[in-house]
């Protein structure tokens, strides 16, 4: 198992890297050449700008039972479909409950866009994100551990 992290947008990194030194799990961070991230802890892999470049790098070494951290609800399903499984940087665990609805509701939002529609910004991360992300995050750890035994 290791934890594989979009990061070109993703906040909360010192809280996934502080679950992750816990349990002594690989973390992985992949971000396009345009953004610089320093770690001490984690693996930084850079690829090339393009569109969803991030994306397919980290699906392509994404394993059964590892833990992807996106916003990105299309590289949610594409884990899921690895059998890894999915968190938001918010710490909502996406499962396969979930995502056909969270795919819809991006479907729609973006038809909005494109007909000259507004649809609402994300809402500001808070102190609860933080905490659900690290609560949440040790979950999965701790659940996929238990499987290991």
């Amino acid at each position: 198992m290791k934890i594989i992290v979009d990061a070109d947008a993703c906040p909360g990194k010192q809280i996934i890297e502080k679950a992750a030194k816990e349990n002594n799990i690989q973390v992985i961070m992949y971000c396009d050449i345009s953004h610089t991230i320093t770690s001490s802890y984690s693996e930084v892999r850079y690829v090339d700008k393009g569109f969803q470049s991030v994306d397919m790098a980290l699906i392509n070494v994404t394993e059964k039972n590892d833990i992807v951290i996106t916003q990105d609800y299309g590289v949610a399903a594409m884990a899921l479909g690895r059998k890894a499984y999915a968190i938001s940087p918010k710490g909502y665990i996406y499962d396969n409950d979930n995502m056909d609805r969270l795919l819809f509701e991006r479907h729609i939002s973006a038809k909005v866009r494109r007909s000259g529609g507004r649809t609402s910004n994300p809402k500001k991360r808070i102190k609860e994100d933080d905490e659900r992300l690290y609560y949440n995050l040790l979950n999965l750890i701790k659940m996929n551990l238990s499987k290991e035994i």
